[in-house]
């Protein structure tokens, strides 16, 4: 059915219906890979407790899951074209099912962060995969509504995560944070299997080795050297995640410009369109992400919220973004991505300026507009930008270019993080430094950190509100283009034709 809509003919009789279902197979396997990720976050207190051992230990069942996925993200658009997305998706959903529930049965903390390397490994290849494989399904003229659809669980997981998670790691068992992906799990294999068409595989007529060796070895090393940055630039961990993962990635660089088949095919970068699209995708995701990971800081350590009062007091955001988001992939189908860009950004931008007043008195009514305006920015931009880069690539290297993002949203991610709270960070030593606040003991550091909190996090959403504020004005010069890259049917011309 879709083929035909890559292909060239448009379908005017198409209905979303008509691929409902194997849309259900692939956001539920989105939407639990996801969920589970941020649920990880809310038991790590928990764990240390029941495993008898400290929380720099524990934090390895999240940063080794992190580096498994980020590891194996270039490899899925090679694995998808040689062996077919269809079966590379539900190999990553069962692999990700069995790590599951293989992590709720450890004795040590060893061998859950054993088990979560495992989960890491299927869950890395879920949404590139998927974002490909939907692209594959869509009509040229219905790419934004069936793509909107995928984001749905991309924002709300997130939110959905913490309340779940925190229910469950408080009223009952963090095992259970792990056993909800099987239901979930079963279901999409059952639904992929039954009803998840075959997409044609290509010939892949080379084995790009070096580039298998050196893309994993760049993207794990620079997203764990700039995560471990949050804690300390110069540390040896950050340094040395850093520099390993730079010489590899300048290695990779090399050698995927030189070889005939590449394993992510960079020389699309020849298109300023793309090349341009996709730096206003990093600032997108440098405020979405930013913002989602500092509004929960501040609500639980100046406001003193627990995880799970912590995620119902987000959740407006995520029903903002899950209404939104069709109405993106409604009107990305029809004006393009630069109003969206330029309306989304203004919308978190006015969140974010909302968040740098808030204080300790600051109630959860306080929230629910600028969240909603979070909410309803991120679902206007977030799967249109993602569908306005897919469709600047030629059509036959969807899955290389899906790759390609994938990967380097990992690194943006970590790096977001990262810049945040090192901005937080900074900005409170300054402060306790100029106020003369009392740090002789771990109680007056307390106290004193405490006093600062709202001034610290209000510059730093200052910080982040400049950022989302320039993404804006470069939005206004995104172009829509009369002609879809994805219509081309040959890789060298459709290659030579981006620059």
């Amino acid at each position: 059915m879709s083929q035909t809509a890559v292909s060239g003919g448009s379908e005017p009789e198409f209905k979303i219906t008509s691929i409902l279902v194997p849309l259900i197979a692939i956001i539920s396997g989105i939407f639990m890979v996801i969920l589970d990720t941020t649920a990880m976050n809310v038991a790590l207190s928990k764990l240390v407790v029941d495993f008898k051992t400290d929380l720099p230990t524990i934090q390895w069942a999240v940063t080794g899951y992190m580096l498994a996925s980020a590891a194996v993200i270039p490899l899925a658009g090679w694995l998808s074209d040689r062996f077919g997305a269809k079966n590379v998706f539900l190999t990553s959903v069962f692999l990700f099912t069995i790590a599951s529930l293989l992590c709720a049965t450890p004795n040590t903390a060893e061998m859950l962060i054993f088990f979560r390397i495992l989960q890491g490994l299927g869950g890395g290849f879920v949404m590139p995969v998927a974002m490909a494989y939907v692209y594959r399904l869509s009509p040229p003229n219905k790419i934004g509504q069936v793509m909107g659809m995928l984001g749905v669980p991309i924002l709300l997981a997130p939110a959905i995560g913490p309340i779940l998670s925190g229910w469950l790691v408080e009223y009952h068992s963090w095992h259970w944070i792990f056993l909800i992906n099987l239901p979930v799990g079963i279901f999409s294999l059952i639904f992929g299997l039954w009803k998840l068409p075959v997409v044609a595989r290509k010939k892949v007529a080379g084995f790009d080795l070096p580039g298998m060796i050196l893309g994993p070895i760049a993207f794990a090393s620079l997203s764990y050297g700039i995560s471990q940055g949050a804690s300390g630039w110069t540390s040896d961990k950050a340094l040395g995640g850093i520099i390993v993962g730079a010489v590899a990635l300048i290695a990779f660089v090399i050698v995927e410009l030189r070889t005939k088949i590449p394993l992510l095919e960079l020389r699309i970068f020849k298109s300023f369109d793309f090349s341009f699209s996709i730096f206003i995708q990093w600032v997108i995701q440098f405020c979405m992400f930013g913002a989602i990971f500092l509004l929960p800081q501040f609500l639980q350590q100046a406001r003193g919220y627990g995880a799970f009062d912590t995620g119902l007091t987000l959740f407006p955001q995520a029903i903002a973004s899950g209404l939104m988001m069709p109405i993106g992939g409604y009107l990305f189908d029809r004006i393009g991505i630069r109003w969206l860009v330029v309306i989304g950004l203004t919308l978190v931008s006015g969140a974010i300026f909302q968040y740098s007043h808030l204080d300790l008195s600051t109630q959860r009514t306080d929230l629910i507009l600028p969240l909603a305006m979070a909410g309803a920015g991120m679902g206007l931009m977030m799967m249109p930008i993602n569908s306005h880069l897919i469709k600047k690539a030629p059509q036959d290297l969807v899955s290389r270019v899906t790759s390609l993002t994938s990967a380097m949203q990992q690194v943006i991610s970590s790096f977001g993080v990262a810049i945040v709270v090192t901005i937080l960070t900074s900005r409170v030593t300054t402060l306790i430094t100029e106020q003369k606040l009392p740090v002789s003991s771990p109680a007056d550091m307390q106290k004193s950190m405490l006093s600062v909190a709202p001034d610290a996090f209000g510059y730093t959403f200052t910080c982040m509100m400049i950022i989302a504020m320039c993404g804006v004005v470069l939005g206004l010069f995104l172009r829509r283009g009369k002609t879809e890259a994805h219509q081309e049917t040959r890789t060298d011309v459709a290659l030579e034709g981006l620059h």
